[in-house]
């Protein structure tokens, strides 16, 4: 198969996921199954790792330039597979918890309230338009068309970095309303 029937296969398969996967947490994050009844305990031991994970895929994503930048082509691709995987993991974990856990309200007044939501905001918007954005450029890189890999990472790191470390912030600025 040559790469321009690839990246077709390939791009029907980021276009599927890019509307699954928002509305399938959406669909999950509304589905508490202790209010369903089921007997679970709340995850809570959740929230501070699954930050952490953000934290760490910011440090791979930097770590993935840094790489490219001195022409390290196989340390870059290592980076960007474990970011990825970190924020498949997060995923899974932010899921589970959401769907173990009553939400949590921001308590802060005043001023860091609108600041917050701006961040959260931000975050959750973007974290959904990063999902395309991420595949692509993987899937670019995968068939070897590295001049357009390029092109969409420089738009795709900047974003993705974003939402990795405001979500670290998000948790920094919620953890003391966990209850």
């Amino acid at each position: 198969m040559n790469k321009l029937a690839q990246e077709k296969k390939y791009k029907k398969i980021i276009t599927a996921l890019s509307v699954v996967i928002p509305i399938a947490v959406a669909a999950l994050f509304g589905v508490n199954l202790r209010s369903l009844g089921f007997d679970v305990a709340p995850l809570m031991f959740l929230p501070p790792l699954y930050a952490t994970i953000n934290g760490v895929t910011a440090i791979l994503l930097v770590g993935a330039v840094i790489s490219i930048k001195r022409g390290n082509r196989k340390l870059h691709e290592r980076f960007n597979t474990a970011a990825i995987a970190c924020s498949l993991l997060f995923l899974v974990m932010y899921i589970a918890y959401h769907m173990t856990s009553d939400s949590t309200i921001f308590g802060g007044e005043g001023i860091i309230k609108y600041v917050y939501y701006f961040i959260l905001i931000t975050h959750i918007a973007l974290s959904i338009i990063v999902i395309p954005l991420v595949l692509l450029t993987y899937m670019k890189a995968k068939l070897g068309l590295f001049i357009e890999h390029k092109k969409i990472a420089r738009k795709t790191f900047p974003i993705w970095l974003y939402v990795a470390v405001t979500g670290v912030v998000v948790y920094l600025m919620i953890s003391p309303y966990y209850v």
